[in-house]
């Protein structure tokens, strides 16, 4: 049942924020399926989703600016370019107008619903949400200071900081405080008195701010301020019966209520968000991708504005940090990407950190360990039109192997197979012991692509390599004939597959 909190609007049952983490079990409704990354232009697939069912929606879309982005995800070392597909703040908005009406549709008036953005269209964003959430469903801007410093030249103030809108779907709504760490010198200066046991406290006023004629008692020979004091006489003894009272040793003094130090829940947090670090370098869960969040961050958004089994929405999932997140709290979560290698990486993350599997028949006995990946392209014909680095990913993946971390001067070799003992270390460097894979979208690869990819297995390593893998619809006679004429001259063999071997899971025999 909801209740009024501090703040005044109606909010759900506040979760304990030390509690352990409550694995989501069961199926929260019966018109949504949960545990789900859905493939495909999130606009499709929202509108398939029920009125108000969602409870929390968290939005990371490609922001508006003219930046072109080097992703490199660490898991597979991909590393691809593309430009933000917006040529202009109008355009921009009138991508995600149509996709936040329905976001807006798909939330439950006790709902929650955070979009992250940057300056290049920040307050167009705002007056966009205005209108479709509603202005007063409007609750803060959060300002997440996202970096240090500068480089280049300084012609104006950094831009170190995000934009995170905090809307909600009417006036009650889940909300449960965050408390972080009190300033040190304040703990310092403030709490300086000390019980003869040790415990550290200070001290608060007892003085009503206001007159009160009726809390104008005397208590142990102490007279009570002009106001009137700010506690009852039962309060008063109560207290006192606790030691919570701190009496003056000096005369014409007034007691005062003792806080304790080790009670002190800390400092509730307020707008700026300036102590989650972005993700770095030297980041254990760095995936390489350059718009990736940190984990905290979105696991502080989930603990505030949901709790445990509420279903949470990503419709811009990029490498599912939100979805990490919300398995790690016992959330239910929907995930929604339009890239197909985003989606397996995505499904490879949440089996290595979450320890999920991907299982259609525990997903659908409600395991709370299972999830399924929608609406992957696993056909000839989609795979045909897909965007050569998705193609090129996904067929590495699919034979289980690494995409290049270089798409461009990749002297070949798209991707590297490990064989079974051997994997790249953790800080990123290849074993020597790998298999080079070549995938070319065509539909018949002829004699000069077998030749270039021979040049490649003899020039890889010391040595050369003596197997290697070529990915394509089809080959012609030519080159089947040169592979096999390879293998006798040198005795290195190149397994030729097709799409259709791969999708039909033929290709395992022949590997």
């Amino acid at each position: 049942m909801a209740k009024k909190g501090s703040s005044g609007v109606a909010v759900k049952k506040k979760i304990n924020q030390t509690a352990p983490a409550v694995v989501a079990t069961g199926r929260p409704s019966a018109l949504l399926d949960t545990r789900v990354v859905y493939c495909g232009d999130n606009l499709e697939q929202l509108a398939k989703l029920p009125d108000a069912c969602v409870d929390l929606i968290y939005i990371d879309p490609p922001f508006n600016s003219n930046r072109n982005y080097e992703v490199f995800w660490g898991e597979t070392k991909e590393k691809r370019s593309f430009e933000d597909r917006h040529a202009s703040t109008q355009a921009y908005i009138e991508y995600m107008r149509p996709r936040c009406v329905e976001l807006a549709r798909v939330l439950k008036k006790t709902g929650s619903f955070y979009y992250h953005c940057d300056w290049h269209a920040s307050h167009y964003v705002k007056v966009m949400l205005d209108v479709i959430l509603g202005e007063n469903n409007f609750q803060n801007e959060i300002i997440w200071k996202r970096k240090q410093g500068r480089v280049g030249p300084v012609v104006r103030f950094g831009a170190a900081s995000d934009s995170i809108f905090f809307y909600t779907g009417s006036s009650e709504y889940t909300f449960n405080p965050i408390y972080v760490p009190n300033d040190p010198a304040y703990i310092a200066a403030k709490f300086t008195c000390k019980d003869p046991d040790g415990r550290v406290y200070r001290t608060d006023n007892l003085t009503s701010p206001n007159p009160r004629p009726n809390l104008t008692y005397e208590y142990k020979g102490f007279k009570p301020p002009a106001n009137g004091w700010a506690i009852s006489r039962e309060m008063m003894e109560k207290w006192d019966a606790e030691g919570r009272l701190h009496f003056p040793k000096k005369e014409g003094g007034r007691i005062a209520r003792k806080r304790y130090l080790d009670e002190l829940k800390g400092e509730e947090l307020q707008n700026v968000w300036d102590d989650i670090p972005p993700i770095n370098s030297q980041a254990q869960e760095r995936l390489g991708y350059p718009t990736q969040k940190p984990l905290a961050l979105l696991e502080r958004i989930l603990k505030a504005s949901s709790n445990p089994n509420d279903i949470v929405l990503d419709a811009f999932c990029g490498c599912g940090t939100a979805l990490v997140a919300a398995q790690n709290l016992g959330r239910q979560w929907i995930g929604l990407d339009i890239s197909p290698t985003a989606c397996r990486v995505m499904a490879k993350r949440l089996r290595d950190v979450c320890n999920m599997r991907e299982s259609e028949p525990r997903w659908k006995a409600h395991q709370p360990d299972a999830f399924v990946v929608r609406d992957l392209p696993w056909t000839v014909e989609k795979l045909r039109v897909l965007p050569h680095f998705e193609f090129e990913n996904w067929a590495v993946i699919a034979l289980g192997g690494i995409p290049n971390k270089v798409q461009v001067g990749d002297m070949g070799v798209d991707g590297r197979i490990f064989p079974v003992g051997t994997k790249p270390s953790e800080n990123g460097l290849f074993s020597d012991d790998w298999f080079p894979i070549q995938v070319k979208q065509m539909d018949k690869v002829g004699r000069p692509d077998i030749d270039a990819f021979e040049a490649v297995m003899e020039r890889e390593g010391e040595g050369g390599r003596q197997r290697g893998f070529f990915v394509s619809f089809g080959y012609t006679k030519d080159a089947e004939q040169e592979c096999a004429a390879f293998h006798k001259r040198t005795g290195r063999i190149i397994k030729l597959l097709t799409v259709q071997e791969i999708l039909d899971e033929e290709h395992v025999q022949k590997m």
